[in-house]
């Protein structure tokens, strides 16, 4: 799926979650309500000062609006916030690993998404935050 299209669904997906309207976001976001309409059909892309005002409205990271993590928490919350976020990555760990077990082919691609991922999970096992983002 092409990340204004997961970028629009998401979109619309936070704000009917939120029971918000259309027009109450675009005020907040300063556009008009058929540019809104635009960016959850995937017609149009906001720019990034948008993005990020969303992402801040909704308080979800960048990479969740564009459909790079399923987990939409903000990265760098603190304590069962971050715990949730943790649960969360370990789940989706278990579901990305389950195809190299069931499967006799995985692409590169599938090979490197779980070496990330593994990696990720021993750096936060061992609490070393600043190692963490320097390996990745």
């Amino acid at each position: 799926m092409q990340v204004n299209l997961v970028l629009g669904q998401r979109l619309r997906e936070l704000r009917e979650n939120k029971e918000i309207s259309q027009i109450e976001l675009a005020r907040y976001l300063n556009i008009s309500n058929t540019t809104l309409s635009q960016y959850e059909t995937g017609k149009r892309v906001p720019s990034d000062e948008i993005k990020i005002k969303i992402a801040d409205y909704f308080n979800v990271s960048l990479d969740y609006l564009l459909g790079r993590t399923n987990i939409p928490d903000v990265a760098g919350k603190i304590n069962s916030d971050n715990e949730t976020a943790i649960a969360q990555q370990k789940h989706e760990f278990i579901k990305s690993i389950k195809n190299f077990f069931l499967c006799e082919e995985i692409s590169d691609k599938e090979k490197e998404e779980v070496f990330k991922v593994m990696t990720s999970l021993f750096w936060e096992s061992r609490g070393d935050e600043k190692t963490s983002q320097q390996k990745q």
